[in-house]
């Protein structure tokens, strides 16, 4: 657990000082616990998304960062967006079996970005009904499909 928590600290530190662009940590949300943050997202200039506003939520068990974060869209606005599902869910493969203890909450702030930048047509996925009335609401509990795709 104390390594765990050293790790937290050190991608806090590095969230708050140099943080992606369009990314800013919503200090409020560490105020309390070092496990949940919530990080406000700005899309990206000259996207579909740009001047969008979301929120998403890293929670991180005790296992980080051997164990992945959850990481999921949340709040009002969820991206419409081909790996992104109506309930903030997001299929990405760096969130659960390509995750690495090598990445960061920095990382995979960057992967999102690039994910949502990279879209040319906003679209929920094909089975966005479905998954929203039959998923757990833990995100890592789906055992995903992954595709490649142009998005």
């Amino acid at each position: 657990m104390a390594s765990m928590q050293k790790r937290l600290q050190k991608e806090l530190l590095a969230l708050q000082s140099d943080p992606p662009p369009g990314m800013t940590l919503n200090e409020r949300s560490v105020q309390n616990t070092i496990t949940e943050w919530f990080i406000d997202m700005e899309g990206a200039p000259g996207t579909l998304y740009e001047g969008e506003k979301f929120q998403l939520l890293f929670k991180f068990s005790g296992r980080y960062p051997f164990d992945s974060p959850q990481v999921m869209f949340t709040g009002e606005n969820i991206p419409i967006h081909p790996h992104v599902y109506s309930n903030g869910h997001i299929c990405l493969s760096i969130l659960t079996e390509d995750w690495s203890p090598a990445l960061s909450v920095q990382s995979v702030c960057l992967s999102i970005i690039s994910m949502l930048s990279s879209c040319k047509e906003k679209q929920r996925p094909p089975d966005n009904s479905f998954y929203v009335k039959t998923c757990n609401k833990n995100p890592k509990k789906t055992k995903w499909w992954y595709h490649v795709d142009t998005c």
